[in-house]
């Protein structure tokens, strides 16, 4: 019979999936048990979770997942040495979740934030959970009339303000009312019951907890009221959930007087979690009410396999697939998220298998319902435009999901890009066809010859003194958490690749694990993570002969900022965009350059390792399609000695527990920044002079780190200045005087991004572990006061002397890792010295 529906099954697998209903991650140090994540029980009764059989298979499937034994400790140990971000990003990339709802009402200690869970997946929207606002507002708020206390009319002005306000910015309502006072909810409540809740609510003090019947029945219709205005769905808790809730009041059948109710006949209401027990009866209602519709998640993966097959076969025993939709309830672990995923994709194919084989459907009508209840059900529910952009309250996320097949089809003509960035901040990549990546290389990876992480830029063999040669090979293997279908071809798709010398031993000479490695010390020690977002520099050039010989000039030579030049280049922006938004990269701006025929495209800020692969990625992008167009793109730092230089600035925050905290808490501060965020940055300026020759790694990149250029060539910091190499940036919106990131301008568009990057956070942590002080601002323009500063080196030859005496960067980076950077910088310094016009082919290799 398997094989007999393998059809079904791989179209199950291949689906990209929309999970209408979760809750927020919380950080490592949270006080939620992990076992938490695993039962609805709490307290004493959450002893007893570990003998229960969805609790021993889905540990099973974790510790399958994460390759460890099969134990909560080992799982556990394993969570803490991988990080936070690591394992994320794994879990919802093995999900294969393209857009997630949540909720983000739950109380949950150490909660992440909407925008953090934007790293990991393209569209995160916000479900509004109506208790939550309601406590919120009597808590926080004060009454708007003379009156001492909340009266209801004042509350009700309140509460449909804040959500008035707060419409842009979600996706749907949310009730727990089954949890308070359940499901006998009276949509005609008089104002003197609701009067009476209130003032019983507020004679409990404060925090507040609204319990009473009559008040909650009042914010549900006021609610719904709203919703109906604005055509928003509202998500209903039915079934069960952990002890607070009494079972007998969260049946669906209590929903009756609301349903039956002409003012909102048009709400759309899903009820949550397959109404569990109540699965037939959440059936019957979506069968006879035309706004009803159903989700299955915490029924999937929270019972037995049974319990969940039994549940999801009740719900579709009268309920059209057209109304049945996926969610994984996930909250406080990713893991949750995964297993929800991963459980669902089981329990809808045995779902749909059986009922081909009992005659109900077709196998192409099962494949259609498969689609519809993992996507197109949820995207028409919650009427998700996510083919355009989508606005966050701190940012553009890219929402170009859709259903969509898997990445490249299973034959020998698609292929399979495995890139890395070399130590000269080279991209390589080696290609495989998609069966053999699928059948072996995922998993195994492809041999390479250690002498790749040795090479320069002028010659594909060993740098001298790095101690990297031709003997020896290690594992180059996908991290599947990075690949994407390439928007420019689309038969084939694109991975980084991660180094091993054998599986589970990363290498030391490994970019993206030396991010990793650095990142878990700033993570350990200060529990601080680092943001960045790059702006790319580079330049457009067309091949022209001229009296016999080839040449590449600019392919524009307006000024700054354009109109005309951007006119001129907006086709090519227009396939730029697109595909960066089709890698989940946001772009922020871009525009004309002051170089001839020269652009710069600015990226998102995010987590530091994302922001290095992105980095990756857009130069990929613009160097594909500019040469789609006929045209060359290069990021070389001086592609023409007597223009203008291209840089790769990077703009950095800290953050800890989903909050910046690189800005000064109120505007008391002389600095702008906070305490930590002084500390940091002190220390990436007193170690700047050694991580140029990580950040500027040729000898081209210091005839861009001159005077009056905007590149950074003195060693001082100043706010809002442009002409020191660090500068503290406040973005339009920022309270005055408070400053949210600061911007190093001497990286460029030839640096490795991921050692560029673990060589500035290096310097940070030894900043926090010496807690230094900043010298005192520079607010003109450095040139001018040249004799009292230090320049930075005028020299790749001179920053290899400093980084050679930084036993910081030693330490942190990798003894070895070091030598064989400072080897390949030392062959390119001796290399273009000797040949003057070598530079001008480097447009071919950056």
């Amino acid at each position: 019979m398997e094989m007999e529906f393998k059809e079904l099954k791989e179209a199950i697998e291949g689906i990209e999936l929309v999970d209408g209903h979760a809750h927020n991650i919380v950080a490592l140090d949270s006080s939620f048990p992990f076992i938490g994540t695993f039962s609805e029980a709490n307290g004493e009764a959450l002893t007893f979770a570990p003998h229960s059989l969805s609790f021993k298979r889905n540990l099973r499937e974790i510790a399958q997942l994460y390759g460890t034994q099969v134990s909560l400790e080992a799982i556990e140990e394993h969570r803490k040495t991988t990080g936070l971000e690591s394992f994320t990003s794994k879990c919802f990339q093995e999900a294969r979740i393209t857009a997630l709802l949540i909720d983000d009402g739950l109380k949950l200690d150490k909660k992440h934030d909407i925008q953090w869970h934007r790293n990991f997946v393209p569209f995160v929207g916000r479900v509004l959970r109506i208790e939550t606002l309601a406590e919120q507002i009597l808590d926080e708020e004060s009454p708007t009339d003379a009156s001492s206390t909340w009266s209801l009319d004042s509350f009700t002005r309140a509460f449909v303000e804040r959500l008035n306000s707060l419409v842009p910015e979600i996706v749907a309502l949310k009730t727990i009312a089954a949890y308070r006072s359940g499901l006998d909810i009276d949509t005609h409540v008089s104002k003197e019951v609701a009067e009476k809740g209130l003032a019983e609510v507020l004679q409990a003090g404060c925090p507040v907890r609204i319990g009473n019947k009559g008040l909650i029945d009042y914010i549900v219709t006021c609610s719904l009221e709203l919703a109906a205005r604005y055509d928003l769905p509202l998500q209903i808790h039915t079934g069960f959930g952990d002890r607070d809730l009494d079972l007998r009041l969260s049946n669906p059948l209590h929903l009756r007087t609301l349903l039956e109710d002409k003012r909102f006949a048009k709400c759309r209401i899903v009820l949550l979690h397959a109404s569990y027990p109540f699965s037939k009866e959440a059936s019957f209602l979506s069968s006879v009410y035309p706004q009803v519709y159903l989700d299955f998640g915490l029924a999937v993966p929270k019972l037995s396999v049974h319990g969940m097959v039994s549940s999801v076969k009740e719900l579709l025993d009268l309920a059209p697939t057209k109304k049945v939709m996926f969610s994984t309830d996930g909250y406080a672990s990713p893991e949750t998220y995964y297993l929800g995923a991963k459980k669902a994709r089981e329990v809808i194919f045995l779902v749909l298998r059986d009922a081909c084989a009992s005659g109900d459907l077709s196998l192409m009508e099962a494949i259609d319902a498969a689609k519809d209840i993992f996507s197109r059900n949820s995207i028409e529910f919650y009427k998700l435009d996510l083919k355009t952009k989508s606005s966050s309250p701190q940012s553009i996320i890219s929402t170009k999901l859709e259903m969509k097949e898997p990445d490249v089809q299973e034959d020998s003509s698609s292929f399979v890009r495995i890139i890395w960035v070399d130590t000269s901040g080279q991209h390589r990549c080696r290609a495989v066809q998609a069966p053999r990546f699928n059948s072996s290389v995922k998993k195994n990876g492809v041999g390479l010859t250690v002498v790749t992480m040795g090479m320069t830029s002028f010659a594909d063999g060993p740098a001298e003194g790095s101690n990297l040669t031709g003997v020896g090979e290690i594992r180059l293997v996908p991290d599947l958490s990075t690949k994407h279908t390439i928007p420019w071809t689309k038969q084939e798709s694109m991975v980084l690749g991660d180094m091993y010398l054998k599986p589970g031993e990363a290498w030391e000479y490994c970019p993206r694990e030396t991010l990793r490695r650095v990142t878990k010390v700033l993570k350990d020690e200060f529990n601080l993570v680092m943001n960045a977002g790059f702006e790319n520099e580079f330049y457009l050039l067309k091949n022209v002969v001229w009296e016999g010989k080839e040449e590449y000039v600019p392919f524009d030579f307006g000024p700054y900022c354009s109109a005309s030049s951007f006119d001129a280049a907006s086709p090519i922006f227009h396939d730029i965009v697109p595909a960066l938004e089709s890698l989940n990269i946001t772009v922020e701006q871009f525009h004309a350059e002051s170089g001839k025929g020269q652009f710069e495209l600015s990226l998102g800020h995010t987590v530091a390792s994302h922001a290095a692969d992105n980095l990756v990625y857009t130069r990929e992008v613009v160097r594909s399609v500019a040469r789609k167009h006929g045209l060359l793109a290069t990021f070389v730092p001086k592609y023409d000695l007597c223009d203008i230089g291209s840089g790769s600035h990077v703009h950095l925050s800290l953050w800890k527990n989903g909050e910046n905290v690189f800005p000064a808490s109120d505007k008391s501060s002389a600095l702008g920044i906070s305490s930590v965020g002084e500390e940091f940055m002190a220390g990436v300026l007193f170690h700047l002079p050694s991580i140029v020759a990580i950040i500027a790694p040729l000898p081209n990149s210091y005839d861009r780190l001159q005077p009056n250029t905007w590149s950074g060539a003195f060693q001082c910091w100043g706010k809002e200045n442009r002409e020191a190499a660090i500068r503290t940036a406040s973005p339009p919106g920022t309270p005055d005087g408070i400053f949210t990131n600061f911007e190093i301008k001497t990286f460029d568009g030839s640096a490795n991004p991921h050692f560029g990057l673990a060589a500035i956070m290096a310097a940070g942590i030894d900043g926090l572990r010496r807690h230094l002080k900043l010298p005192i601002e520079i607010d003109v323009n450095p040139a001018d006061v040249a004799a009292t500063l230090s320049r930075l080196p005028e020299s790749l030859s001179e920053a290899v002397e400093a980084l050679d005496k930084d036993e910081v960067l030693h330490e942190l980076l990798g003894q070895k890792l070091v030598v064989a950077i400072k080897a390949v910088r030392k062959s390119e310094a001796e290399y273009y010295s000797k040949n003057p016009d070598a530079y001008k082919q480097l447009i071919h290799r950056y």
